[in-house]
């Protein structure tokens, strides 16, 4: 291996040390009770070749954001067959969240990073701020949120969904339901945090909310979400 290449690998692996140390900070003590100097402390670095990597938290804290967003949407996008109803495309998303996250913290850790990164997230009406303010569609908030629409809108196609429900509200509703039950875990002390009370809340709610824009004659056993 040459030089170059060498230096390159060091410096994907030295990344990849801070996001991993950043995120056990951040499940211990907290957003508000973590600086870049405890992340260079933790990660064995100094505090100016940490701002090499990241310019700021801000910084540090949307990569590691995008990251599990990126590899999430990916994995999901791997699993979609031809053909799928809004009800399958549904629990398809909520299976490959339990497939990635439902054993680990990481969700405590990305939506607390997220509401210090953006704090109106997900209660933002996002057409309207895309539209106005000229945001990246490409970033995570906005991709989760028009999948989550486009299948609810499939349904109201397919007949599944009441015509007159409102695709993007359902979908800020579910990212705001979501948000809501991950903050009031992460706020327990850490012995009592337990991934599995986000899976039983989201997974309770959700059919709560399905249930409630579902067609009359609707078949109320299809609304229920697969469990691990």
């Amino acid at each position: 291996m040459g030089i170059h290449e060498r230096k390159k690998r060091e410096k994907v692996e030295r990344k990849a040390l801070i996001l991993r140390c950043t995120k056990e900070l951040l499940l211990e003590h907290g957003i508000d009770g973590v600086s870049m100097q405890d992340i260079a402390k933790k990660a064995e670095l100094s505090k100016g070749t940490l701002y090499l990597y990241f310019p700021s938290k801000e910084d540090l804290y949307r990569e590691i954001c995008e990251e599990a967003a990126s590899r999430f949407i990916t994995y999901f996008y791997t699993q979609i067959r031809p053909g799928l109803s809004a009800l399958e495309m549904i629990k398809l998303h909520w299976r490959c969240y339990l497939d990635m996250f439902g054993a680990s913290y990481d969700m405590i850790i990305i939506f607390s990073m997220k509401h210090y990164i953006a704090p109106a997230f997900p209660f933002t009406p996002f057409e309207e701020n895309f539209k106005t303010e000229g945001a990246d569609s490409s970033r995570s908030p906005y991709i989760f949120y028009t999948m989550i629409r486009d299948m609810i809108q499939q349904g109201i196609g397919e007949g599944t969904f009441d015509p007159l429900v409102n695709a993007g509200v359902v979908a800020r509703t579910m990212l705001s339901l979501f948000s809501y039950i991950v903050e009031n875990v992460a706020k327990m002390p850490e012995p009592k945090r337990n991934a599995q009370i986000i899976i039983k809340e989201v997974k309770h709610s959700f059919e709560i909310l399905l249930r409630g824009i579902a067609q009359e004659g609707i078949d109320r056993s299809l609304l229920l979400l697969p469990d691990i």
